[in-house]
């Protein structure tokens, strides 16, 4: 074996050529062309889909973790709220007569709900508070009752049992009040 016959490839039958005049003349090279052809925009056709699916995961993982950062402590808010209700509570229930003898009291459950307040705020909890003769949002408040109330229209809010609170965008507790019922 010569060095020449070192350097061939051995018996490449499937090589063609394409400088051979016989190549141009081959029946086969169209057939086989097409078949590239075909095998090429199949690989194309994968990659682009593997990128799009890429894409796409990142996309949600991003939005998953926006999410997670905005709406992450939810439970924890939604389990706080009851608290902000109980020292509410506590705040009207003392008498008038005996609030000078309790005032530092007061002071400290109203002192502990301003700062309660200030760390909804600073987490993206704003209050939802509304008033005696606002109209009834089923988008916001949740009707505990309805009456019919002398001087309202029906839909109005004649009682606020406790303040709603939105979470962002998204609604955390609805506002519990007394709708009237009243006909117009």
């Amino acid at each position: 074996m010569n060095d020449e016959d070192a350097k061939k490839p051995a018996a490449d039958e499937d090589l063609i050529d394409i400088d051979s005049p016989e190549a141009l003349e081959d029946p086969d090279i169209d057939e086989r062309f097409a078949e590239l052809e075909a095998e090429r925009d199949e690989f194309k056709d994968k990659f682009m889909r593997a990128l799009a699916d890429a894409e796409n995961s990142r996309k949600r993982s991003e939005r998953d973790r926006r999410e997670a950062e905005q709406y992450g402590g939810s439970r924890l808010a939604r389990d706080l709220l009851p608290v902000f209700d109980n020292m509410r509570r506590a705040i009207e229930a003392i008498p008038q007569e005996s609030r000078e003898t309790n005032k530092a009291v007061i002071e400290g459950v109203e002192l502990t709900m301003r700062e309660l307040i200030s760390v909804f705020k600073k987490h993206g909890i704003e209050p939802i508070s509304p008033e005696i003769g606002d109209r009834f949002d089923p988008q916001h408040h949740e009707a505990m009752f309805e009456a019919p109330l002398p001087g309202t229209k029906a839909g109005e809010i004649i009682q606020v049992s406790a303040d709603g609170f939105m979470l962002h965008d998204r609604l955390l507790r609805p506002a519990k009040v007394g709708v009237s019922s009243t006909p117009g």
